[in-house]
């Protein structure tokens, strides 16, 4: 017994009893993690085997890479390889808990265009377990700082070393095979990275992504014309017409764009203590000139707000990692919605953000897409506690915006991103008009107010454009961009449901934004088409008269009668009338319920449906990430030029002063001059506040005004310079 326990003793200050230390902890925390903060849907014991087993061969394959050098140096590399896949793990947690995946290098790259303003979404993510996953690190040091585990300067030798890399080698291969039989073509036709992790683990999805992200930039190297030949045979053969009873009703109409940020449909008609959270976005949505889809689905991946961007300006998926509007945004050839409308019938195409341009590389996509203008942060006034984070709040915002809505000639095509219901759904107490939800979920209860707010200020935006008549002669097109409240927060979306519990189908079914299509003399009325974001374009463009049979578009006309309603998600999940897709899981859309043991038939319409999604998505990622549009250009359209356009703000006003001149078609040329802006009303209070700053400054500096330079009383000046000079 005493030689055992020296034995021991000994083995414990060895360097392999701290390596095996160091990989037991450290599979032991992974595996923590996956069940614990993460959804991976796990089902069944080869799958719970898997995920148990997964962490182990990259783990003693990183760990061992210490292993081969000498003394302490081979103790520093372990802590420090610990630590790297550590912080990789935390990082994963903190971004899946919002975004129900995982990150990706594409996105790491373009972190640079959306890192601002992120540090309240990452505050309101963290919890006090996640930092758990440290707690081996900091057992590890403390032991050898305590020398209650001696270091052990003896080398190992190379071979010996080597045979703990095959070992790792040879239980990954075991891992692999298992995972392939269980899901044939994991690798190879995977749209969901949580298939990855749960069968592979977190690390070997990182190497995955990487080789995944290297061999997208050679598919554009290596793309060519008959790629292209490809899209449009699928294209042709799956193309619909547009809806002839709605051709055309809103040809020489402005099209007004209002992206509703994180808007869910469950809020349309949605009360708390009785009060209707969105009470006009409820009355558009039930008026009689206002087409309302009921069954319309947020589409987007990695990229979100983007993701959606690119959709209803493109009909072109988003990419399963990353953002393309980053990814490129600024290298590819793009048939977008500006260019389209400019080009065919002559429109004045603009884009309106309160944030910085860089924000998911708008400033350079915007112009790929030909948007003539881009009204981004330093166009709009600033104040304090203007700003929400992600952007100027949307009372000033949209209020603001108009200053420059008035003087685009019409038609003008116009779109309005709003961000104040954005996570993490922060409003101040003077701002808020509702009470929060009581689901007891942080992140979700004070989602209501942002929306109560939102809903404001379109409310607010409404009532000015019928002030100026603009809505007599405007198409409004509202959207929800993408989900509000992510799936990982099940028993708080239960509680807003008024169920007992959320399952996956639910989760599923929680994917409905609105989408609403408001004009004057409009047929309208509640929709119940199945359809999505990437079938915007395509709507917008038969109501304008506009043919896109030669555009590149895999969305189809929500009016038409004989359309395709299988909603494709990023994941390769989808929804039909009939059928719903959730992972390996198949319900009836129906009534929910699981299809355990699908007949002959119904097995084959599910593949069927399967394979549709899987084909539609790789043929929109090849598109992008071939940069194939660069090989066809449709009938009537000229290719975009980026160089042309230009959103400094100087040049930019400055050309919108010039147009306005030579098309005289602006509201503010109409009005001779006279600005409308003194017709829209808010109640922000911090425009009051500041308002009544500026008077205060006024009266105190009267007395040394009077014998100032009169030329400020005297001075004459275009009256479209004079509103925007504010900035």
């Amino acid at each position: 017994m005493k030689l055992f326990a020296e034995k021991l003793k000994a083995f414990w200050n060895s360097r392999w009893g701290f390596f095996i230390l160091a990989v037991i902890l450290f599979w032991i925390k992974t595996y923590y993690a996956y069940k614990t903060k993460f959804n991976l849907g796990v089902s069944g014991s080869v799958q719970e085997f898997l995920l148990a087993l997964n962490p182990l061969p990259t783990t003693i394959l990183l760990f061992g890479i210490a292993l081969y050098f000498k003394g302490r140096k081979s103790y520093i590399i372990m802590l420090v390889i610990d630590f790297i896949t550590t912080f990789w793990l935390f990082a994963n947690i903190l971004y899946y808990r919002e975004f129900s995946d995982f990150l990706t290098t594409t996105l790491i790259k373009g972190s640079g265009s959306v890192s601002n303003n992120l540090g309240k979404s990452i505050v309101g993510i963290i919890n006090p377990s996640d930092f758990l996953v440290f707690v081996d690190l900091v057992i590890l040091i403390v032991l050898l700082a305590t020398k209650l585990q001696k270091v052990d300067i003896r080398p190992i030798k190379k071979p010996v070393a080597g045979l703990v890399s095959l070992l790792a080698v040879v239980l990954f291969g075991f891992n692999l095979t298992m995972a392939n039989s269980d899901r044939s073509g994991l690798l190879t036709r995977t749209f969901d990275n949580n298939y990855i992790v749960k069968y592979l683990g977190l690390n070997s999805y990182a190497v995955y992504d990487v080789v995944k992200a290297t061999k997208t930039s050679a598919v554009r190297a290596n793309a060519d014309a008959s790629d292209m030949k490809t899209v449009q045979k699928y294209i042709k053969n799956n193309h619909v017409a547009g809806n002839p009873t709605y051709k055309g009703v809103a040809k020489g109409k402005n099209v007004f764009v209002i992206h509703l940020e994180s808007f869910q449909q469950f809020l349309i008609d949605y009360k708390v203590d009785g009060q209707e959270v969105t009470p006009n976005l409820n009355k558009i949505y039930h008026e009689n000139n206002t087409l309302s889809f009921d069954n319309f689905y947020n589409q987007v991946g990695q990229g979100k707000t983007a993701d959606a961007e690119l959709m209803l300006e493109t009909s072109l998926f988003g990419l399963s990692e990353g953002a393309a509007m980053v990814t490129a945004g600024s290298t590819n050839t793009w048939q977008a919605a500006p260019a389209i409308l400019s080009q065919s019938q002559g429109y004045t195409t603009a884009s309106f953000h309160g944030d910085v341009p860089s924000f998911w590389n708008r400033d350079n996509t915007y112009k790929a897409w030909g948007y003539d203008y881009f009204f981004s942060k330093s166009y709009f006034q600033s104040g304090k506690n203007f700003d929400v984070g992600y952007g100027l709040k949307d009372k000033i915002f949209m209020k603001d915006s108009m200053k420059y809505v008035e003087q685009l000639p019409q038609p003008f095509y116009a779109k309005l991103i709003t961000v104040t219901n954005h996570y993490p759904y922060l409003l101040d107490k003077k701002n808020q008009s509702i009470a929060k939800t009581t689901t007891g979920d942080k992140t979700v209860d004070g989602y209501v107010q942002t929306a109560r707010y939102l809903d404001q200020s379109i409310g607010e935006f409404m009532a000015w454009l019928k002030e100026t008549g603009l809505d007599k002669n405007s198409m409004l097109v509202f959207y929800g961009d993408h989900y509000a409240i992510s799936g990982n927060h099940k028993p708080a979306i239960a509680k807003l449901l008024g169920k007992d519990k959320a399952n996956d189908f639910d989760v599923a079914q929680w994917q409905k934004v609105p989408f609403m299509i408001h004009m004057d003399g409009l047929k309208g009325g509640i929709n119940h088409t199945y359809g999505g974001e990437i079938d915007v374009l395509p709507t917008i463009e038969n109501l304008l008269g506009i043919d896109n049979s030669d555009y590149i578009q895999f969305g189809q006309d929500l009016l038409a009668t004989d359309r395709n309603q299988t909603v494709a998600f990023r994941s390769g999940d989808f929804v039909t009338p009939k059928y719903t897709k959730v992972g390996s899981k198949y319900y009836n859309t129906s009534d929910g319920s699981l299809i355990k043991k699908p007949d002959v038939a119904t097995k084959k319409e599910l593949e069927s449906l399967t394979n549709h999604v899987a084909t539609e998505l790789s043929l929109s990622d090849s598109v992008i990430n071939g940069d194939l549009l660069r090989f066809y250009t449709p009938k009537g359209f000229k290719t975009v030029d980026a160089k042309d356009y230009t959103y400094k703000l100087s040049k930019s006003l400055k050309l919108l002063k010039k147009m306005q001149k030579k098309e005289k078609t602006s509201l503010l040329y109409q009005n001779d001059g006279k600005s409308s802006l003194d017709l829209y009303k808010t109640d922000a209070p911090e425009l009051e506040a500041d308002s009544k700053e500026a008077d205060k400054s006024s009266d105190n500096s009267s007395g040394s005004s009077a014998n100032s330079d009169a030329s400020s009383s005297s001075s004459t000046g275009d009256s479209s310079s004079s509103s925007s000079s504010s900035n």
